[in-house]
Order: structure tokens, then C-alpha cells, then sequence
């Protein structure tokens, strides 16, 4: 019998307990409590909803899930923007100044690397911006195997992050080349020593992520889609089948060409397919919107449970925060009602949802009476503690 790696049992967990917003998006200014277990937004499309998950996300990954650059987050017109969250007796707090550098900071010391906080507060969001997983190209389907796997293991955050820093001086190195008529390749071949190592690391790490990641979320899609279909998540990587110092060499002529590095683990894929049991079928191609966005939300719950999972094994456990935007749309009522069952279950922590429609939420929110549901309007936040 196949064992059920999401199955775990209640463990402790971080919970965001109090959040205080200043002028952050269309937020000018917010002070708000959280239930432990559900938290519902509501109100229409552009008011606010997806901005207060945002704020959320930032202090779990000290940046915006939408926005690269960090004044774009401050309201327009004003010169600074804070979010805090009190995390049972911790507090994390970040700062936004136009033209300063954004401060980070657990209780009230400044962090002095951005990257040592993340994991600390695992959280996992879903919304509709997903779809770039399937519709966009192999770059975001990367970026998802690096937020699950940096979450649970510094060490490969510390190596994507020499990696990427290589990778970038040795394309900026191929352009330099290309423009002399006997190229020196000596510095070429530092770089490409530099880079052998950390990418060894990373493909060992996505390689094993992948390994124990398709159980559950096979598991995940079975119980949202009623065992309607099947699906599969491969992991494609140069590495599988070639040497890449070897490949570094044999390419070196090429790169010089094309300006770029075409070998090593910023290649890697993952190809997205339903099965019928005998044929694979590309998502992107052959799935309908209903089963696309239910591929989606398998892969993001699946990450959830995955991290409890992990962190089960090594310390006292956490559940991740759940942000859930704007969910339900293209899914079919039976589809919904298996989603609202499954995070309702114990086997996830504080969950944090929006949606437009308050009948959606009136259902959710029904058999928990510790729930909250707040109302959101121009970036005003209202509470209820009544969800009925």
C-alpha cells in the first residue's frame, strides 16, 4: 500500500496573528486580526483583495509576488511603505523608501542577508497569475522548483544564487569574446569550473524534489478532479545524460556565436502532462481551462503539504500559510466543493482567501465558527466575525 505522504499529523505551526499595513499598493492604512484557521476576503475585482495577500507574501519572501521593483509598492504619492506581522511572540517587519534600500526585520534587528530569512515563514500562494506555468516558457516552471525547494534547504538558494551570479559574468563574457579575432578563452574556462559544482547541487536537489513531490500531487489532482484524469510532472535536465564540463567545451564555439550559455541546469524543464494511462499529452495543448486550473491548484496544495511534510521530518513540523486569490473561477461546482474539503482538512494550516463572490465563502466559512471574513473596498478593510 502506497503511503500517503501528505498525511501528516497536526503539527505546530507559524501563524500570522496580527498584520499592520502602511500605504502599501491602494493600502494607505490597515491593523488587522486573524483567525487561525480561515480568513476571507471579499469584494470586487481592483479593490484591494490580491494587494493584502501581497503584503502577506512579502513577509514570508521579503519581496512582492507581483512587482520587481519595491516602489512600485508604495502608494502612489507617498514616500514610504511598511508591512509588519506578529507571528505568535515573533515579529517580522519590512520598510520601503523611494531611493533607499527596503529594510527587513525580525523583531528589531536588521537582517544583514535577505536570503537568511527565507523559509523561515513557509508559505504557499495560488492565484490566477499561475496560469504563466502552463501558457509562459520554461523560465517560470524554474522559478516554481526554486520557491518549493529554496523553502526547505538554504544550501540550494546559497548555490542558485552563485550559479545565476556566473552564469551572468560568462554571457557577458561571450559578448566580449565575440568581438575579438583571437579569443582568449582562459577566464571562460574559470567560469565554467565555477558553475559545475553548484549546478551538480541544484540538479541533485531538483532531481530528489521531483522524486518525492509526484505522489502527492498526483495524490492532490485525484482528490480535486474526483479521479477524472491522470497527470504526470516531468523534470527534464541537460545533466540527465551528458558531463557538463564535457558539454561546456563542445558548446564553447556556439556560445561564442549565439552570446549566450546554451548549456547547464537554466535549461532544465518540466513538462506538465495528462495521461490516459497508456499516452502523455501535453497540458498546454490538450487541457481544457477546467483542467489546466485544476493542474494549477494541485501543484500549489501539493506544495503545501510537501513542505509539511519535509519540515515533519526535520523539526516540530510547520504548516505553510496558504494564500488562495481568486480561485474558483472556470471550475465546476463538484470541482469547487472537493477544493473547499480538502484545505478544510487538518492537513493544512492558516489559510487566507479571496474571491468576489460571497456565496463561495458563505460555504467555506459555514462549519468554522472561528473563521473571519472582512470586506475590502477602495483598499478599506472591514472586518465581520460573522460569517453566517
Amino acid at each position: 500500500m502506497q503511503k500517503k505522504l501528505y498525511l501528516c499529523a497536526i503539527f505546530c505551526e507559524k501563524v500570522l496573528n496580527h498584520l499592520q499595513i502602511l500605504n502599501y499598493r491602494n493600502i494607505r492604512e490597515a491593523s488587522l486580526d486573524f483567525s487561525d484557521k480561515l480568513n476571507c476576503f471579499i469584494g470586487l475585482n481592483g479593490q484591494g483583495k490580491t494587494n493584502l495577500l501581497d503584503a502577506i507574501y512579502l513577509l514570508s519572501f521579503t519581496k512582492s509576488a507581483f512587482s520587481s521593483s519595491d516602489s512600485q509598492n508604495i502608494t502612489h504619492g507617498e514616500e514610504m511603505a511598511m508591512v509588519q506581522g506578529t507571528y505568535g511572540d515573533e515579529t517580522f517587519s519590512c520598510g520601503i523608501k523611494r531611493g533607499v534600500k527596503k529594510s527587513f526585520r525580525r523583531g528589531k534587528k536588521d537582517y544583514k542577508r535577505l536570503i537568511d530569512h527565507i523559509g523561515l515563514i513557509p508559505l504557499v500562494m495560488v492565484c490566477p497569475q499561475d496560469n504563466q506555468l502552463v501558457e509562459e516558457g520554461s523560465d517560470e516552471r524554474r522559478r516554481f522548483l526554486d520557491a518549493v525547494i529554496s523553502q526547505q534547504d538554504k544550501r540550494y538558494l546559497e548555490n542558485l544564487t552563485q550559479y545565476n551570479a556566473v552564469l551572468k559574468q560568462r554571457n557577458a563574457l561571450l559578448k566580449q569574446l565575440e568581438e575579438q579575432e583571437q579569443p582568449d578563452f582562459s577566464l571562460l574556462e574559470i567560469f565554467d569550473e565555477q558553475l559545475i559544482e553548484p549546478a551538480q547541487y541544484i540538479f541533485a536537489a531538483r532531481s530528489r524534489f521531483i522524486d518525492d513531490f509526484l505522489p502527492v500531487f498526483q495524490e492532490v489532482y485525484s482528490a480535486i478532479s474526483g479521479n477524472k484524469e491522470q497527470v504526470k510532472l516531468l523534470y527534464i535536465s541537460q545533466m540527465q545524460d551528458r558531463d557538463l564540463a564535457e558539454a561546456f567545451r563542445r558548446t564553447r564555439q556556439r556560445d561564442l556565436i549565439l552570446g549566450w550559455t546554451s548549456q547547464g541546469i537554466h535549461k532544465d524543464e518540466l513538462e506538465m502532462l495528462i495521461t490516459d494511462g497508456e499516452n502523455d499529452y501535453p497540458l498546454k495543448r490538450v487541457g481544457s481551462q477546467g483542467q489546466q486550473k485544476t493542474y494549477l491548484l494541485a501543484m500549489k496544495l501539493a506544495q503545501a503539504l510537501y513542505l509539511t511534510n519535509y519540515k515533519s521530518q526535520i523539526t516540530k513540523g510547520e504548516y505553510p500559510i496558504l494564500l488562495l486569490d481568486d480561485i474558483f473561477d472556470k471550475l465546476d461546482s463538484e470541482r469547487v466543493e472537493r477544493i473547499v474539503h480538502l484545505v478544510q482538512s487538518d492537513r493544512f494550516g492558516q489559510i487566507f482567501i479571496t474571491d468576489t463572490d460571497r456565496q463561495h465563502l458563505t460555504t467555506i466559512l459555514k462549519p468554522d465558527e472561528s473563521a473571519k471574513i472582512f470586506y475590502v473596498e477602495n483598499g478599506v478593510i472591514t472586518t465581520s466575525i460573522n460569517p453566517s
